[in-house]
């Protein structure tokens, strides 16, 4: 009895000792599992790109990363973006002075995939360098969202990993002259004086073209070379009487040939530049910026919304236009530009690429740019999927602005095109 007693005793000690094991292993099975969620929820993927922290671009260039440090700072903020595993992943910037110069652009791209294992790319500011950039991501197989880009010929050489923010080139000038039109229909002639850039060129060609088809004659068309400070040989051979003077490249370009104009007292009644005129600092030059009007991808005054995103039957993703505004202005103590809302937008169509996706995989990612067809504050972004023109940006829409005297007698900048869209009517040139 005593015998059966000691074994009966022995054999629930052995059966508690298996339940508090089992109970144990449960629990470092569950602890295991927390582990794996923390890791998951530590995640971090490095965002690679250039920045003109020096060179002729460093104005427009220093504004794009200023949207786009801002993008990472808030979606981490939030918690990342969720996985389809239920991980998170947070972003972490990884950047280089491209001094605006191609060849260093092309090294550095090269040093962010191979030594500093960036997940994705975001191109410099402008198309010169962008296109030194997607051929490097090309080659090694890695996104890159052209965030201050507009050429439309990138997007000719068959890339697949390439795609972008901005409007093209092709379709920078061309509601300027629509404008032109509105305000003066009996104009008959226009002057292009364009940047000798890849940006630049692109664009006049393209409005060379428009301009044609719509009857109005091109009666002089010249190019200058990048760093050009003096406009004077250009300026004397405008002809008299030209309607409009078109043209321009890059914001110390523009800005010194809206000056010249302006000194020199060019008699035309419309004059639309690029990059330059939607810039703030643009409102320095005083009296000669009144008037002048200049293609912008974005403003603070566009009326993007979810109504509209709703009215279009599309989804509408990231902050409100005012949202966005406003930390801007809190955080640089500046007006956003349109240069700093597609730094933003760029890290905004990353976003939700990434979180369709439910991956960080390159090949899921690409598929969900290839389907993105979202409205946000910058306006529509939906990319050509075509082999001829992938990645072209096919959603997004210029706005057209102009500096105006506003009841203050102060310079201010009004939005002038398209009509649906206007904060003001625009006004010609009086000089």
């Amino acid at each position: 009895m005593n015998v059966g007693s000691a074994v009966m005793r022995r054999a629930r000690l052995g059966l508690s000792a298996i339940m508090v094991l089992a109970g144990l292993c449960v629990a470092l099975a569950g602890c295991e599992k927390k582990a794996e969620r923390a890791a998951g929820a530590g995640k971090e993927a490095v965002i690679g790109f250039t920045a003109s922290q020096t060179g002729k671009l460093n104005v427009e260039s220093a504004r794009q990363i200023n949207g786009l440090n801002l993008w990472i700072e808030q979606v981490n903020a939030a918690g990342g973006v969720q996985l389809a595993d239920g991980s998170r992943v947070r972003f972490a910037a990884k950047y280089y002075d491209d001094e605006s110069n191609k060849e260093r652009v092309q090294a550095l791209y090269t040093k962010l995939v191979t030594e500093d294992q960036a997940a994705f790319l975001i191109s410099p500011y402008s198309s010169g360098l962008t296109d030194a950039a997607a051929m490097i991501a090309e080659q090694y197989g890695k996104i890159i969202i052209t965030a201050g880009a507009a050429s439309d010929s990138t997007h000719g050489k068959g890339y697949g990993s390439v795609y972008q923010i901005y409007t093209p080139a092709s379709r920078y000038l061309t509601g300027a002259f629509d404008l032109l039109a509105r305000l003066d229909p009996k104009a008959r002639t226009a002057a292009l004086v364009c940047e000798k850039d890849k940006f630049a060129a692109e664009v006049c060609a393209a409005a060379e073209k428009y301009a044609k088809n719509t009857g109005l004659k091109i009666a002089f068309n010249e190019g200058y070379d990048s760093g050009a400070a003096d406009f004077a040989p250009f300026i004397n051979k405008i002809p008299p009487g030209v309607a409009a003077v078109m043209g321009g490249g890059h914001f110390a370009d523009g800005a010194t040939f809206a000056k010249q104009l302006f000194e020199k007292r060019v008699a035309a009644k419309f004059i639309s530049l690029l990059v330059a005129p939607p810039e703030p600092k643009f409102a320095e030059l005083g009296d000669a910026a009144r008037g002048v009007v200049g293609p912008s991808q974005w403003e603070p005054l566009a009326k993007y919304s979810a109504d509209l995103a709703r009215a279009a039957g599309i989804e509408w993703f990231g902050p409100s236009v005012a949202e966005f505004a406003a930390a801007y202005r809190t955080k640089f103590a500046e007006e956003p530009s349109y240069h700093a809302a597609g730094g933003y937008a760029a890290g905004l169509a990353l976003q939700q690429a990434i979180a369709a996706a439910g991956s960080l995989d390159s090949s899921k990612v690409k598929v969900a740019l290839d389907a993105l067809n979202v409205m946000t504050f910058f306006g529509r972004l939906h990319f050509a999927t075509g082999a001829a023109e992938h990645g072209l940006q096919t959603g997004h829409e210029m706005v057209y602005i102009q500096w105006q005297t506003d009841g203050q007698g102060q310079l201010a900048k009004q939005v002038v095109w398209p009509e649906e869209v206007k904060s003001a009517p625009a006004m010609s040139l009086a000089r």
